[in-house]
C-alpha cells in the first residue's frame, strides 16, 4: 500500500497543522519544500505522486556532493527519534522554532511538538538576529519547561548580545548542532550558564540521535574500520525516494540483522566512551602525502581571540598537492598573524596541519542552517588576493 505526497513549503502557514496530519495518518504525507518554493499541484489525483504507506515526511537535502535527494522519513523513525529526546532531555514542554523546517533540525522542532500535544512557536522570518530571538522567547507560554534548537553560528550571535545571554538561560535545554562545535564555544556557553545539548545526526537519522556523544534510547552508533561512524536504530530512514542505488551506498545489514547507516562522518570514541566527531571523509585534505582533517584545526583556530568563525580548506597547489588554507571571520582587530596561526597548530596538531595562507571574509558561505559550504570556501580561497589600494 502507499499513500499520496503532497509539497508544501517550509513558510507555509498550516505546515503544523499539515505535519500533524502526516504523522498521524489523518492527512497525505509531506514534502517539505524550501520557504517561498513554487508549489505545482497535480491535475488530478491520479497524477499525484505516491510514497509507501509508512513513509509521513519527505525531507530534500542536497549533502555534500549538491546532488539533490528525496529521504524518506517514517511515523515511526520520527516518533521514535521524538520521544527518545524528550526523555533525555526532561519531557514536553514549550518549543522556539528558529530553524528553516524544510531541514531536519527545523522540521523536529515541530515533530517534537505536534508528538507531545504542544504548539511550536515560529520566531519571525528574515535574518536571524539576537533581538528578534530573544523577544521570541519571551512570548512562549509562562511555566513549564522550554527548549529550541540551533546551530553553532547562532550561538556565536547570541552568545555576543546580552539580551541573547539572558534569552538562551531561560530554556531548559538548547539543542546545538548542525555542523562542527568548536570546544572554545561549548566553554563561552558554560560560562554563561546555559544549558547546551550538543546533538549529532543527520536528515536519515530523523536529526540529532547522539546528544553529548552518548546516543539515544534505542539508537546504537559504532566507528568502522575505515574511521567512519555508523548508526543503527528506530531512527534511520526508510532510504531516498527512486533511488535504490543510493540505499545501497548507504545502507548496510550485519550478519545479525542490525540496519545501519554508513555516513560520511569520521569518528572516535573518547576515554569515557562518547562518540567524537572528528570531520567527514569527503572532507580529508591531503598535503604532501599526510591527511589533514579539518575539524580539529578549526578547533583550535577558534581559540585565537581575533578569530570568531574558521572553516579549513585544501585548494590546488604544484608543490604540496594540496595547501591548507584558512578562511575566517574575523573581530574587529582583525586577523592573527600566519606565523602565529602556523605555531598554533603546528604545536598541536604538527606542520602538516599549519595552514599556509589566511583569507578573511565576512561571513563563511553555508549550505543548510549552519553547515558550512566547504565548496563555496575552496572557491574564495581560490581567488587571487585582492591588489592593495
Amino acid at each position: 500500500m502507499d499513500r499520496p505526497l503532497r509539497d508544501l513549503a517550509a513558510d507555509h502557514p498550516h505546515l503544523a497543522a499539515a505535519l500533524a496530519a502526516a504523522l498521524d495518518g489523518s492527512g497525505p504525507a509531506l514534502r517539505v519544500l524550501a520557504p517561498g518554493a513554487a508549489v505545482t499541484r497535480p491535475a488530478s489525483a491520479h497524477d499525484e505522486p505516491h510514497v509507501p504507506e509508512g513513509v509521513a515526511v519527505v525531507l530534500r537535502t542536497s549533502g555534500s556532493t549538491g546532488a539533490p535527494r528525496d529521504v524518506l522519513l517514517s511515523a515511526a523513525a520520527l516518533r521514535a527519534s521524538g520521544e527518545a529526546t524528550l526523555r533525555r532531555i526532561g519531557g514536553p514542554g514549550s518549543w522556539l522554532l528558529v530553524l528553516p523546517p524544510d531541514h531536519v533540525a527545523g522540521l523536529q522542532v515541530l515533530a517534537r511538538a505536534a508528538l507531545s500535544g504542544a504548539v511550536a512557536h515560529v520566531a519571525p522570518g528574515g535574518p536571524f538576529r539576537a533581538s528578534s530571538f530573544a523577544a521570541a522567547a519571551a512570548e512562549l507560554p509562562a511555566g513549564g519547561r522550554r527548549y529550541t534548537s540551533i546551530v553553532p553560528t547562532q550561538l556565536v550571535r547570541l552568545l555576543d548580545d546580552e539580551a541573547g545571554r539572558a534569552a538562551l538561560r531561560t530554556f531548559d535545554a538548547v539543542l546545538l548542532g548542525g555542523s562542527g562545535i568548536p570546544p572554545a564555544l561549548l566553554d563561552d556557553a558554560f560560562d554563561a550558564e546555559i544549558t547546551v545539548v550538543t546533538t549529532y545526526g543527520m536528515t536519515e537519522t530523523c536529526g540529532g540521535c547522539v546528544y553529548d556523544g552518548v546516543p539515544l534510547e534505542g539508537v546504537r552508533a559504532r566507528v568502522a574500520d575505515d574511521g567512519r561512524v555508523l548508526l543503527a536504530g528506530p531512527v534511520l530512514a526508510d532510504g531516498y525516494l527512486g533511488r535504490p542505488d543510493l540505499d545501497e551506498a548507504a545502507f548496510l545489514v550485519d550478519d545479525e540483522g542490525t540496519r545501519w547507516l554508513r555516513t560520511s562522518d569520521l569518528g572516535r570514541f573518547d576515554a569515557g566512551g562518547r562518540l567524537r566527531v572528528v570531520g567527514r571523509a569527503d572532507d580529508v585534505i591531503i598535503t604532501g602525502g599526510v591527511n589533514v582533517t579539518p575539524g580539529p584545526v578549526e578547533d583550535l583556530l577558534v581559540t585565537l581571540p581575533a578569530v570568531r568563525e574558521a572553516c579549513v580548506v585544501g585548494v590546488p597547489d604544484d608543490e604540496w598537492g594540496q595547501a591548507v588554507v584558512a578562511v575566517l571571520v574575523v573581530g574587529p582587530s582583525g586577523p592573527p598573524a600566519l606565523a602565529d596561526v602556523r605555531a598554533l597548530v603546528t604545536a598541536h596538531l604538527g606542520t602538516a596541519a599549519a595552514p599556509r595562507r589566511l583569507v578573511v571574509v565576512p561571513a563563511l558561505p553555508t549550505r543548510g542552517p549552519g553547515k558550512p559550504d566547504r565548496r563555496a570556501a575552496a572557491a574564495l580561497a581560490t581567488e587571487p588576493p585582492a591588489p592593495p589600494a
